[in-house]
C-alpha cells in the first residue's frame, strides 16, 4: 500500500524543472540562475524555462517515435520554441494560420507542417496549398468538399490524412477527451463514417490520402488505453495500404505530489507495439504528436504575492499579481497544482492557503488547496511549477492584463524570447 500524501512537506523536485538547483541562500535556480534575479529583471508574472530540457524532450521524441514525430505547438508556441523542436528534427502540428505563421517565421519547411482542425476556414486552407504545407488532417465532410474546391482551382493535389475516432473513451477530464463517439473531432470507425470519407475522397482524385490520424485525449496517463486506440485503429487502418499512420499527442504529465507518468520511450513503445500486433506492418511510418510531455516541466510561473487575507474558521487567501488570465487550467478543468516559495523550495509547507489571482472572480483561484512555509509574506515570491504547457499558450487579456514574458534559461544565461505585454500593446488593437 502507497504511503499517502503529506501535503506539509516541501514541494516535490520531480516537479521542477530537471535542471533546477539551489543558491548559495537556498533560493531556487534554473538553468544556473537565480529565479529571484530573474523575477527582478523582468518582473512578475514571469513564465520561466528550462532551454535545454525543452531540447532534450524533443530529442527524446524524435527517439522514440523517428523524424515524423510532431511537435503539437498549441502546448506552447513562439519563434524560440519552434526552432528547438525544428533543430532536433520534430514535424509540427499546426491548427490554424497563426500558428502556421510562426512555424514559417522561424524558418521551417512548411513540408514539415501538419495542419490540424475541426473547423479550417476556406482562407486558412487555401493558405495552407499556396505555401505547401506537408500533410492537411482532414476533419469533417464539409472540409472534404473545401478542399476539393480549392484543389481544382488551383491545380494543387495536397497530400492528407482523415481524423478517425476509435471510439476510446481516455481516463482523463471530459473536456479533454477526443476519442469517443460523440466528439466535434473526425470521423467515426464504428459508425462507419470513417470509410465513407476515403471513399469520397479515392473516388475524386483531387486529394492525395496517405494517412490516418487519430487522437484519444489529453493528460492520459494509462498507457492501455493508447493500446486500445492503437487496436481499433490499426484494424480500419490496414486494409487501406496507406503508408503513413499518427496516434496523436495526449502523454500525461505529473502536476501534484503523488503523480507520476509513463516517459515518451514508454509510450512510443507501447504504442508501436500495439500497433504491429494489430498487424500495421513494419513499413508503415507510426508517428505521433507530442506537446505537453515536451514542455509542461520545463516551466515554471513565478508571482509576487500582493495580499493575504485570513478568514478565521475558514481559510487563508494569499492573492498574486497573476491568476487565470495566464494560467485559466484550474478554471477551465479543475487542473491541480502545487506552490512554493522560491527563496526556500525545500522548505516545509505546514501552512494551508488558497492561492488566488487579481481577477474580478470569485474563480478566480491558481490553487485550490496550496501549503506554504509559516513564514509567508506580503511581497514574496511564490511559484507554480510545471506550468510549461498550455500556460502561456491558453493566456487571455482579462480585465485588460498583458501577458508576462517568457524568459529561456540554460547554462547560467538568460534570453527573453517573448516580452511582457504592455497597455500601449493592448491599445494598439484600437481603431
Amino acid at each position: 500500500m502507497e504511503n499517502p500524501v503529506d501535503p506539509a512537506a516541501p514541494v516535490p523536485w520531480s516537479l521542477l524543472p530537471p535542471n533546477a538547483g539551489l543558491d548559495d541562500e537556498g533560493g531556487l535556480t534554473v538553468g544556473g540562475v537565480s529565479v529571484a534575479e530573474l523575477a527582478a529583471q523582468f518582473g512578475t508574472p514571469v513564465f520561466i524555462y528550462d532551454e535545454a530540457h525543452l531540447r532534450a524532450r524533443c530529442e527524446e521524441a524524435v527517439a522514440a517515435f523517428g523524424p515524423g514525430v510532431a511537435f503539437a505547438s498549441k502546448s506552447f508556441w513562439c519563434v524560440a520554441m519552434a526552432k528547438i523542436a525544428s533543430a532536433a528534427g520534430m514535424s509540427i502540428d499546426v491548427s490554424t494560420s497563426g500558428e502556421m505563421a510562426v512555424a514559417l517565421a522561424a524558418g521551417i519547411d512548411p513540408e514539415r507542417l501538419r495542419f490540424h482542425g475541426n473547423n479550417k476556414s476556406v482562407a486558412e486552407l487555401a493558405a495552407a496549398l499556396e505555401v505547401g504545407v506537408g500533410r492537411i488532417i482532414i476533419d469533417s465532410a464539409d472540409e472534404i468538399a473545401r478542399l476539393e474546391t480549392l484543389a481544382a482551382a488551383t491545380g494543387v493535389t495536397p497530400k492528407v490524412w482523415i481524423r478517425v475516432t476509435p471510439g476510446v473513451h481516455a481516463h482523463t477530464h471530459a473536456f479533454v477527451q477526443t476519442g469517443q463517439e460523440d466528439s466535434k473531432f473526425g470521423f467515426s470507425v464504428a459508425s462507419g463514417a470513417a470509410a465513407a470519407a476515403v471513399a469520397e475522397i479515392q473516388a475524386t482524385g483531387l486529394l492525395n490520402l496517405v494517412g490516418i490520424h487519430a487522437h484519444i485525449g489529453s493528460q492520459v496517463f494509462n498507457l492501455e488505453n493508447f493500446a486500445q486506440a492503437a487496436s481499433v485503429v490499426a484494424a480500419f487502418f490496414t486494409p487501406l495500404g496507406l503508408a503513413e499512420l499518427c496516434l496523436g499527442g495526449g502523454l500525461g504529465e505529473a502536476y501534484v505530489a503523488g503523480e507520476s507518468a509513463p516517459s515518451i520511450a514508454a509510450w512510443a513503445a507501447s504504442t508501436i507495439d500495439a500497433l504491429h500486433d494489430a498487424g500495421v506492418g513494419p513499413d508503415v511510418e507510426i508517428t505521433a504528436e507530442p506537446g505537453r510531455s515536451i514542455v509542461a516541466r520545463a516551466g515554471i510561473t513565478v508571482y509576487t504575492v500582493g495580499t493575504i487575507k485570513d478568514l478565521p474558521g475558514l481559510r487563508t487567501y494569499a492573492a498574486v499579481d497573476g491568476g487565470m488570465s495566464d494560467n485559466p487550467r484550474p478554471v477551465l478543468y479543475g487542473s491541480g497544482y502545487e506552490t512554493f516559495l522560491v527563496r526556500a523550495p525545500k522548505a516545509e509547507r505546514p501552512r494551508s492557503i488558497r492561492l488566488v489571482g487579481k481577477h474580478c472572480e470569485s474563480g478566480d483561484v491558481l490553487v485550490e488547496s496550496g501549503w506554504v512555509p509559516d513564514d509567508l509574506h506580503v511581497g514574496d515570491l511564490l511559484a507554480t511549477p510545471v506550468t510549461g504547457a498550455y500556460g502561456y499558450s491558453m493566456a487571455s487579456n482579462y480585465n485588460r492584463v498583458g501577458r508576462p514574458p517568457v524568459v529561456f534559461v540554460e547554462n547560467g544565461s538568460a534570453r527573453l524570447v517573448l516580452r511582457r505585454e504592455t497597455d500601449q500593446d493592448l491599445l494598439a488593437l484600437e481603431v
